[in-house]
């Protein structure tokens, strides 16, 4: 979930369509989850979809406009801020039957590497943590948009995907079938140049 992440996690790294020095910085997550999103999606029984979100994350990225491939990013996501839009619902998702977000309160990602596709693209590969299990997982990571905003500041937005298996995060499946098994994460964010 926090596919989650998280990716969260976004999901900046930077892509290979900005070119120029003064794009080149370390940017923070925008406060306060007015422009960004943690998504997940997964199937209810093979029925319908589930759409979720985590409501509280933060992390940072460190965008390279000369060398795209040096950028970097982080994510921290609170997993108890999961919401599908059901209390009841959110409440097991909470518990040890899923997230256990007494023992796994925080899910993370951290980049370790930077592949540049073009047209503004890229894979960021790196280690997500969640549910108390470290996995590599690719973020497919597309530039949303950059430039000065209209309080002086400087921003840069992204959006990243993946999918993987809840089973490879020990993370139980079998109450929700087969079809329940694989979770996609949408990472959108917009961050502020520091």
């Amino acid at each position: 979930m926090k596919k989650l992440i998280l990716a969260s996690a976004v999901s900046m790294a930077m892509v290979g369509a900005v070119q120029a020095d003064e794009h080149s910085g370390t940017y923070a997550f925008d406060k306060g989850g007015a422009h960004q999103f943690v998504m997940f999606k997964i199937s209810h029984l093979g029925y319908s979809w589930l759409y979720g979100r985590f409501n509280d994350f933060d992390g940072e990225f460190t965008y390279d406009a000369d060398s795209p491939e040096n950028s970097s990013v982080s994510v921290t996501v609170d997993t108890a801020s999961v919401d599908s839009n059901h209390a009841e619902r959110d409440k097991h998702l909470r518990s040890d039957d899923f997230l256990n977000v007494g023992d796994f309160p925080e899910a993370t990602f951290t980049s370790k590497r930077v592949e540049v596709d073009g047209d503004g693209e890229a894979d960021i590969i790196g280690d997500l943590t969640l549910h108390g299990v470290t996995k590599e997982i690719t973020l497919d990571v597309a530039t949303l948009g950059y430039g000065d905003d209209p309080w002086g500041g400087y921003r840069m937005g992204f959006e990243a995907s993946t999918e993987f298996n809840l089973d490879d995060f020990g993370i139980p499946y079998e109450q929700l079938g087969e079809a329940s098994r694989e979770v996609e994460l949408i990472i959108s964010v917009e961050g502020i140049r520091q």
